[in-house]
């Protein structure tokens, strides 16, 4: 299976949007600090969602339309909204 996902910063409350064939993995690496792009002080990330593909082509060009198509993102942090540990916009 190919897994698209989006994980969230317990601390800044940071969206990222990934893709991976082991999702638990994948998590470990992310709060483990081996990714620059998710490397963080402190807090961790958290799995908010995850959707999973038989094909990896599938699989990635929705994890590209998610992360490059800003209606697609947005529609998709509606549906899930009660998932997310808090909007970034409603910080502060």
């Amino acid at each position: 299976m190919y897994i698209v996902y989006i994980i969230q910063h317990s601390a800044d409350k940071e969206i990222y949007i990934g893709f991976t064939t082991n999702l638990e993995k994948r998590l470990i690496a992310h709060n483990g600090k081996l990714n620059r792009s998710t490397r963080r002080k402190s807090g961790n990330w958290k799995l908010v969602y995850a959707e999973a593909y038989r094909s990896e082509k599938d699989a990635r060009m929705r994890e590209k339309k998610l992360k490059h198509h800003g209606s697609s993102k947005h529609e998709l942090k509606k549906r899930i909204a009660n998932s997310l540990i808090e909007n970034k916009s409603e910080a502060g």
